[in-house]
């Protein structure tokens, strides 16, 4: 029985020509050997299963055939060609720098090369992983590989280039070796399939070279793989079952959720996802990659952006037509939010269960959380509560980089009360309003202009109660508690704390423009804050850039600290021996 070998060894290239996905490279290579331009030293940078050390080999056994043939290739036949198939070659010396990178290693090295060969014209070293040698390595190996006698070529193989260092990189010419296109894999692995009578489908030969990312000899042995259990007939459903691949089916069946609004059918096939063993984080990046996808095949001049067979493509297509630009802009974009929220989320379900009803959302003609329009979601009314039942204190919102926060717990709310005759309309107890804010680039931005302000107090009794000094500093230290986030809006307001002007009126006094125009853009909303917390709708607030003094200087925290250790050495006794940081 004849032994069995990988398709990884028996399919290595031997020529030029048989180097797949390198055509540019190994006609350089040639040409280089044609005219008889040979340096002394080169450096094939590329990933992994590229063709870099068979393109060495290739171009060892090359440049020392005796009969060379017209196309430039290696003969295979004269001695120094054949005692190179079978491995006896004296001329070609193959150094494998990831267990080879001592001082001593080098030394040796550098011993053999004052060896002229015994057969052909060129020693060749050639040194894998080169990136792997130690710093002392690299200084011993320096001279002789700048000049190295005219019988010797260096060939340098890594897969980190970043790592080798500078002077090493002068001396060499550089070949950067490409990943290998999808199709270039599957066009070989059809080839391989033919001459190991293995009968294979486009879509599985599609799916092994998706798997391989770039890399030939990952390909092959992937195929192997999935040859291994199909005997002798390789189909797409045994390739994503022996690779565990999440095909398109299921992101098929969850686009038609999204166009049809069914937040909970998308959740069923997510739990079909998970029940399969795949990763909740590889599910969302395959999701964004099939939305990415159908952008490109929404026209034709960007469908050679699709790596995928010809009646995928088509596929695709036909769903592309029915949805926006816009949605898949913003399914995207949702998508990636996921994956950077992915790590830090307690609950990744969850972040991904939200992100796919999301999805869901931007197709219904309801597009906000107020349930406005004709769409799917519905305003949710407040419940009734008898008359006699105890007044409700509204909760204090949670803090969120896309809002702020307008803290009520001191104001006061009033309970609901069921529908009465118009008669006892002004026994109602008003509600209070918070204004939309978002913060952007840093800076607050409010949905509430003099109007909308205007509006809130409609059907509200005019609250005129007086108030302290103190209560005011009060107020204006909870506002910068409750909004973390903006981080410029809070060190202005620390720095330019409000002065009384007269029993309503206050003055703040900032040092630029800039903090002018955060105070000016958050001012609706604090506003509004200031006359809840101190039961005051007459209340009125000036802002105006210092004309005096410059205002004290406000510390951070890590200065605070400092300051604070300085004056209380036993505080920085105590942060030393736990290892305290601020965070």
């Amino acid at each position: 029985m004849e032994q069995y070998i990988v398709s990884a060894r028996k399919y290595r290239p031997s020529t030029f020509r048989s180097v797949v996905g390198q055509a540019a490279l190994t006609a350089t290579l040639r040409n280089a050997v044609d005219t008889g331009r040979l340096a002394h030293s080169y450096l094939f940078c590329g990933s992994r299963g590229v063709g870099k050390t068979s393109c060495a080999r290739i171009f060892a056994k090359t440049i020392n055939c005796e009969h060379r043939t017209a196309e430039g290739e290696a003969c295979n036949e004269c001695d120094s060609c054949r005692a190179f198939n079978e491995g006896t070659s004296m001329n070609i010396i193959e150094l494998d720098a990831a267990s080879n990178n001592g001082i001593e290693d080098v030394r040796n090295l550098i011993e053999q090369v004052q060896v002229p060969p015994a057969q052909g014209r060129y020693r060749v070293f050639i040194v894998d992983e080169v990136h792997m040698l130690t710093q002392a390595s690299f200084n011993a190996f320096l001279k002789t590989l700048e000049e190295p006698p005219a019988y010797v070529v260096f060939i340098l193989a890594t897969t980190e280039k970043q790592k080798i260092i500078p002077t090493i990189l002068s001396r060499c010419q550089i070949y950067d070796f490409h990943r290998i296109t999808i199709q270039d894999i599957v066009n070989h692995l059809a080839y391989v399939a033919g001459q190991e009578g293995i009968e294979a489908e486009p879509a599985a030969l599609n799916v092994i070279a998706r798997k391989a990312d770039g890399a030939m000899r990952d390909a092959l042995s992937i195929f192997d793989q999935v040859a291994a259990s199909s005997r002798g007939k390789l189909t797409y459903q045994a390739a994503i079952d022996n690779l565990n691949v999440l095909d398109s089916t299921y992101y098929n069946r969850l686009m038609d959720c999204f166009t049809a609004n069914d937040v909970l059918g998308s959740w069923m096939i997510y739990k079909e996802v998970r029940d399969k063993g795949f990763d909740s984080l590889f599910f969302v990046n395959g999701l964004a990659a099939y939305f990415r996808d159908l952008m490109a095949a929404r026209n034709e001049s960007t469908a050679s952006l699709l790596e995928v067979t010809a009646d995928v493509a088509e596929e695709m297509r036909k769903r592309a037509q029915g949805v926006t630009p816009e949605f898949l802009f913003q399914a995207m974009s949702l998508c990636n939010d996921a994956d950077l929220n992915y790590r830090t989320a307690s609950s990744k379900q969850f972040l991904v269960e939200l992100t796919l009803a999301k999805i869901c959302q931007p197709l219904s003609p309801s597009r906000n959380n107020d349930g406005t329009g004709k769409g799917q979601l519905k305003r949710i009314a407040p419940a009734a509560i008898p008359e006699s039942a105890s007044p409700v204190i509204a909760a204090k919102p949670v803090s969120s980089p896309s809002a702020i926060v307008v803290p009520t717990g001191t104001a006061p709310v009033a309970h609901a009360i069921p529908p009465k005759p118009a008669s006892a309309a002004g026994r109602t107890a008003h509600m209070l309003h918070t204004p939309k804010v978002s913060i952007k680039h840093g800076i607050l931005h409010s949905s509430a202009d003099a109007s909308a302000m205007a509006s809130v107090q409609q059907g509200q009794q005019h609250r005129s109660q007086p108030f302290s000094d103190e209560a005011m500093d009060s107020a204006w230290d909870s506002f910068m508690a409750s909004n973390r986030t903006a981080v410029i809006l809070i060190n202005t307001m620390r720095a330019s704390r409000p002065k009384r002007l007269g029993p309503t009126t206050l003055l703040v006094a900032v040092e630029n423009e800039i903090q002018l125009q955060h105070m000016h853009d958050a001012k609706p909303v604090l506003l509004q804050y200031m006359r809840n917390m101190l039961q005051n709708d007459d209340l009125v607030l000036e802002m105006e850039i210092n004309q005096g003094a410059p205002s004290r200087r406000t510390l951070n925290d890590a200065e605070l600290t400092a300051k604070l250790c300085e004056e209380h050495p036993h505080m920085k006794m105590l942060i030393d021996e736990f290892k305290l940081k601020l965070s």
